[in-house]
């Protein structure tokens, strides 16, 4: 509409049964919009909530084993971190001493060297073990094969059986 007095652009948005709303106030002359300021509000909440909704949240999981675990446990525990790593989230896998099991921490990092050679094909290692108080953790990240074929087989379960006869027909 271009530049008008203060009066006018009142008069203005008044006529149209809009509001005055000043958009950069630090130009010279200060630069103003006609709106309606509560569907502008109700709709710039709405972006942010689906912009909150739509971002990928990675959680980071954890794991606790002691360095005397069992074969048969060590494997029942590193189903769950491969199943947490199949759905994308990162795992932290923690080794916890008590006592004198602290002299015997390669005990520990010889455990987390197993759990990352048998993850390998689906994780990489993003922290290296390192010893933090009495525990000895490592970070694993899913690496991009397993995120992709892991959406791969959500998207194939969500399709219904007839719809794949369908596409094979």
């Amino acid at each position: 509409m271009g530049v008008l007095s203060l009066d006018a652009a009142q008069r203005i948005a008044s006529e149209k049964g809009l509001d005055l709303v000043e958009i950069a106030p630090q130009a010279t002359p200060p630069v103003c919009r006609l709106l309606d300021y509560g569907r502008f509000k109700f709709e710039s909440i709405k972006r942010e909530k689906d912009q909150r909704r739509r971002q990928n949240v990675i959680k980071l999981k954890e794991m606790k084993l002691r360095p005397k675990v069992a074969d048969h446990d060590f494997q029942t525990k590193f189903k769950g971190v491969r199943h947490f790593l199949e759905q994308g989230e990162k795992v932290k896998v923690t080794i916890m001493f008590r006592g004198r099991e602290m002299v015997h921490q390669d005990i520990g990092r010889r455990l987390l060297d197993r759990v990352a050679d048998a993850a390998k094909e689906i994780a990489v290692v993003e922290r290296a073990p390192i010893m933090e108080g009495r525990n000895l953790f490592m970070i694993l990240a899913p690496s991009h094969k397993a995120v992709a074929a892991a959406a791969a087989n959500s998207a194939r379960a969500a399709t219904p059986p007839a719809a794949e006869a369908a596409q094979g027909a």
